[in-house]
């Protein structure tokens, strides 16, 4: 059984590897809290416009209306009339966003937050070591790996793109499990 808060806010945090349903699952928990007569408000970083510049997309093309922003700043006083706040796509944020998730629950605000744990390289990404430390639910989800079939927690860049930020798909990225990832060498 989950205990709920009552009266108060909290922050929930859905992380994982790419293609292991995080947005499907932050989409999942928004429509809920839609079909509980809840206000919800969905965020994702200005530089994720793969899909769509006003909603977030999961990689099976399940879509919500979403608002982009520049910064994790913006969020606060758009979200001002909301009882649900969703950010997608958090590692893409600088690390002000765990005060800003606080600050957000603190005043009673359910806020749900999505993003890769973990860059190509296996490394902890942006903010979100530091959200996942803070938040009061915390779920990581797996991807099915692409080589053997085996639950995987690592995204495989197969580009040959470099830098820690380079928005793709399949045709830069595969789910792979521990034993069939392979951490590119850094110079």
């Amino acid at each position: 059984m989950t205990l709920t808060p009552v009266d108060a806010g909290w922050i929930e945090v859905i992380c994982g590897s790419m293609f292991s349903g995080k947005t499907e699952e932050l989409m999942r928990r928004l429509r809920r809290a839609e079909i509980a007569k809840m206000n919800i408000i969905i965020f994702k970083p200005m530089i994720d416009s793969r899909y769509s510049e006003n909603q977030i997309v999961s990689h099976n093309q399940l879509k919500m209306d979403s608002h982009l922003v520049d910064t994790i700043s913006q969020i606060p006083s758009l979200a001002k009339e909301t009882d649900v706040i969703g950010i997608d796509e958090a590692q893409f944020f600088d690390d002000s966003l765990v005060d800003i998730c606080k600050d957000l629950a603190g005043n009673g605000k359910r806020v749900v937050v999505a993003g890769l744990d973990t860059d190509y390289r296996g490394v902890p990404f942006g903010p979100m070591p530091a959200i996942m430390c803070e938040a009061d639910y915390l779920d990581k989800l797996r991807a099915i790996c692409v080589r053997c079939g085996n639950p995987a927690s690592y995204t495989q860049r197969i580009s040959s793109d470099s830098g820690q930020i380079v928005i793709g798909e399949l045709d830069k990225y595969e789910a792979r499990c521990r034993n069939c990832f392979h951490a590119p060498e850094m110079n």
